[in-house]
C-alpha cells in the first residue's frame, strides 16, 4: 500500500513538473525551517514557522521554477526570462521591502504596546540558502527524468 502511494506521487510529479518542483521546494525549505527554528530554540518550534527565517520558502519556490525552465528550456527560452523577472522581484521583496515592514513592526511595537509580528524579512544568507535549495530541487526532479 505504502509503495503504490509513493508511485501514485512520483506519477504526480512526473507528469506535473512545473507544478510539482515550486510545491516540492516549498515542502523541502519548511521542513529545513522547522528543524533549524528547532535546533536553535532546542525545542518543537512550530510558533516560529512562518515569514523569516532560514531558508527563505518565497526563494525556494521561485528558485526551483527558474532553474527548473532552465534546465529543461534553455537560456533561450522566453519561459526563463520571466522566471529570471519574477525571481529578482521576490528576491529583492524578501531582502528589502519586508525588511523595512520588520523595522516598522519594532518601532510600533516600541510606541504603542503593540504585538505586531517582527521577523518578516530576510538576510542575504537565508535567501542564498532558499536559493540553493530551490535549485537543488529542482536539479534533483530534472535528473529524475521528470
Amino acid at each position: 500500500m505504502a509503495f503504490r502511494c509513493c508511485l501514485s506521487a512520483l506519477f504526480l510529479i512526473m507528469t506535473y513538473a512545473y507544478i510539482s518542483t515550486p510545491f516540492l521546494a516549498w515542502l523541502v525549505a519548511g521542513v529545513l525551517k522547522f528543524l533549524i527554528n528547532s535546533l536553535r530554540a532546542r525545542r518543537l518550534a512550530f510558533d516560529l514557522v512562518g515569514y523569516g527565517g532560514m531558508p527563505s520558502n518565497h526563494s525556494s519556490i521561485v528558485s526551483s521554477m527558474a532553474v527548473l525552465v532552465y534546465l529543461k528550456e534553455g537560456l533561450s527560452s522566453p519561459a526563463l526570462g520571466v522566471s529570471i523577472a519574477l525571481m529578482f522581484i521576490v528576491l529583492l521583496d524578501a531582502n528589502s521591502l519586508r525588511k523595512q515592514i520588520e523595522k516598522h513592526a519594532i518601532a510600533l511595537n516600541k510606541l504603542g504596546g503593540l504585538n505586531l509580528r517582527e521577523r518578516i524579512g530576510h538576510s542575504k544568507t537565508e535567501i542564498m540558502a532558499g536559493c540553493l535549495v530551490g535549485a537543488g530541487v529542482a536539479l534533483v526532479v530534472h535528473l529524475l527524468g521528470i
